[in-house]
């Protein structure tokens, strides 16, 4: 089988080097796809790139959002034809070690996702942030209802897709709602789920979305805003 590690990333300078070293302790090829950013980033990057002929990057001119670096992972691995993408964040909350445990667990499914609240994770760090674990556990009960998928985490990063499944998507979410537009279009298209375990490692109270979304009523009207829409299409 084939396989594609995706990152997105936007100002990782802190955390970047270490987070691509340990991936490629587990897979050759990745796809860094960095969101136009500012700081020291995409040197970094094109350093790594020197001695890493697995690593490919994907750079934005300008900050496009989350979910448009998701969905251009997403488009790269269709296009290149790899079998399994998996994603994960780039700022050490995501153990790139797991990432053989994904691949043990995937089977048949079109998605394994991480949950940071299943009943088997634990807890490094510091606790998340109050205001994200109650929208977090409001809008993954909200999916469940919708789907059955009865999952613990809706937003988690770290995910293995099977590709042939992803195309039966239509993924327009450019911001943080895309993993919710995706739940909603996973569960019409007939794709099976199955969550993994991870670590809850939560390392930086002080780290914000960055927009209007740092607001959480705005946050939770929002995700909600994007059920309601997928909902309502044909």
């Amino acid at each position: 089988m084939s396989f594609l590690v995706a990152i997105p990333v936007y100002n990782e300078e802190a955390h970047a080097e270490l987070v691509i070293d340990e991936i490629l302790c587990c897979v050759r090829e990745i796809l860094v796809v960095d969101d136009g950013s500012t700081d020291r980033t995409p040197e970094i990057l094109e350093e790594i790139a020197q001695r890493a002929p697995g690593l490919r990057v994907l750079r934005h001119s300008a900050n496009l959002g989350y979910g448009r670096s998701l969905i251009d992972a997403f488009d790269f691995a269709i296009e290149k034809g790899y079998e399994h993408l998996i994603t994960l964040d780039c700022d050490e909350q995501h153990e790139p070690a797991d990432i053989l445990d994904f691949v043990m667990a995937g089977g048949a499914h079109d998605i394994v996702s991480g949950s940071r609240y299943h009943p088997e994770s634990h807890c490094e760090g510091i606790p998340a942030p109050a205001d994200r674990r109650r929208i977090g556990g409001e809008i993954t009960r909200r999916i469940n209802d919708v789907t059955g998928y009865d999952l613990t985490d809706a937003f988690c990063g770290f995910k293995m897709y099977r590709v042939e499944a992803l195309k039966a998507l239509r993924l327009a979410e450019h911001s943080y709602g895309l993993p919710i537009q995706l739940w909603v279009q996973a569960w019409r298209a007939g794709l099976t789920v199955i969550e993994k375990p991870i670590t809850l490692k939560y390392l930086d109270a002080l780290r914000t979305f960055g927009d209007e979304l740092d607001d959480a009523k705005t946050r939770l009207r929002y995700y909600h805003t994007i059920i309601d829409r997928e909902l309502a299409a044909e």
